[in-house]
């Protein structure tokens, strides 16, 4: 395939070996040749991202943008100066913003050039991507969905149009659409990435992101959202590690797919043939779901407190409305947290690194799942999705990167790599060296079959 990684296509950029210019027509060309079938785009912006380029390439530091015209594209849900902000939802405003948002900011400062916004599902609630604009589609499998919310993002990358992109995640959605497309995906832990998303990232559980076809460009992304120059420098472990494989339900409410629990057994072989103490575990889940529930809630109620509630999907208000009954309910009490924070770092004296598959199961069908009721919504989320939510609950990072393929259900496999915070975003550090040597080990494809020109 001829689609550049972020790293290499920069580094051309700033030798002047081509020039932001071709690289984002190139990348134009990719969105109008693809975009039609998987429906990733919210906004291209063609005729800005042209003229941004252009007067990139006339800088005279080029040479210092880690980023040097990069083509990438930003989930709708944070603010693009010029853009309308629309986050999925008939009921949000279609007038331009006024600012950037301060990652949107940090990666234009880099070098990098937007190219479009990509879609959500209204207010970023669910776990598939579709809206009142239109559904993505996962390039691997077009019958599939590309996971939510950052769905559209990932469907982006994932067909070749960008080789990296902008994501948030507050109950899953970088780590959920990179599981389904094959990608790699970090949420970092709190206090690494400015957040400001929506009325109040959820309470703190949602976190800006980034999402790529390899861990070097999941890793410069992310320390290009963090001001962190040293996270780029991504190396693969000194030492043996000590590292869990929980790939055990959740959930009552959970049955593991075969081929998602193999998936994560092959990974634990493959570090344990690495030199790492790999050790199967029972990973302790909090078995009451109401703090989490209740913040989930209580996030859509927030963001959705100033829109026309008749503009709404029937789901999302019922989703706002319980949010409204946990605050008043008194719900949102950081005691259960505390008290499951306390039991998982606990586990974690014994471990440095915990695998669990990402997903329980390969994504629903690519459908207009905003006209179901919540009910199913819910239901659908809760057995395919379960094992993201907990550290966005607990603020710690976490990422998904890609283990295989799914043959009955023609998508990707992956699995779920956590860290406890550490300073530094060591955590994070940590997570994505750990990946590195996968990505080493167990190689995958970059882009999805028909997407590679």
């Amino acid at each position: 395939m001829n689609l550049l990684t972020a790293a290499e296509l920069a580094a051309d950029v700033r030798a002047r070996k081509t020039t932001a210019v071709d690289a984002v027509k190139a990348a134009l060309e990719r969105a109008q040749r693809h975009d039609a079938s998987i429906g990733a785009f919210q906004v291209v912006r063609a005729e800005r991202a042209l003229a941004e380029a252009a007067a990139l390439d006339a800088r005279a530091d080029l040479a210092s943008l880690p980023l040097a015209g990069v083509p990438i594209v930003i989930k709708d849900s944070v603010p693009v100066a010029g853009e309308p902000m629309r986050v999925g939802s008939a009921a949000t405003s279609a007038e331009p913003q006024t600012e950037d948002h301060e990652v949107v900011a940090r990666l234009k400062a880099a070098g990098a050039i937007v190219i479009g916004l990509t879609r959500v599902p209204e207010l970023c609630v669910f776990g598939t991507t579709d809206s009142v604009f239109g559904t993505t589609k996962n390039p691997w499998n077009l019958s599939r969905t590309s996971g939510g919310s950052s769905g559209g993002s990932a469907a982006a990358v994932a067909a070749g149009i960008v080789s990296a992109a902008h994501g948030n995640d507050g109950m899953g959605s970088i780590r959920g659409p990179a599981g389904n497309c094959g990608l790699v995906g970090i949420k970092p832990g709190g206090g690494v990435v400015p957040q400001d998303i929506g009325f109040d990232s959820w309470g703190g559980m949602s976190q800006n992101g980034p999402l790529a076809t390899t861990v070097a460009d999941t890793a410069l992304m992310l320390s290009v959202m963090a001001g962190r120059p040293e996270l780029a420098n991504v190396g693969e472990p000194i030492h043996p590690l000590r590292i869990a494989i929980a790939a055990g339900e959740p959930s009552v409410l959970v049955k593991l797919d075969p081929e998602w629990r193999k998936a994560a057994e092959r990974t634990a072989e493959v570090l344990r043939a690495a030199g790492h103490t790999v050790t199967e575990a029972r990973f302790p889940y909090d078995p009451n779901p109401l703090p989490l529930l209740a913040r989930w809630f209580a996030g859509t109620e927030a963001d959705a407190r100033d829109l026309d509630p008749a503009l709404l999907n029937p789901r999302t208000r019922t989703h706002a409305r319980l949010g409204r009954i946990a605050r008043r309910l008194g719900m949102l009490s950081p005691k259960p947290v505390d008290r499951s924070r306390a039991k998982i770092t606990r586990f974690f004296d014994d471990y440095d690194v915990l695998i669990t598959p990402t997903l329980a199961q390969s994504g629903p069908e690519s459908a207009q799942w905003h006209k179901r009721s919540w009910f199913a919504n819910l239901v659908s989320n809760i057995r395919y999705a379960p094992y993201q939510a907990t550290f966005n609950l607990l603020d710690w990072p976490a990422a998904s990167v890609p283990a295989g393929w799914h043959s009955a259900d023609a998508v990707p496999l992956g699995v779920q790599i956590v860290a406890p915070p550490h300073p530094n975003a060591g955590g994070e550090a940590l997570i994505l060296s750990v990946a590195l040597q996968l990505e080493r080990l167990q190689p995958w494809p970059r882009v999805a079959p028909g997407f590679e020109s």
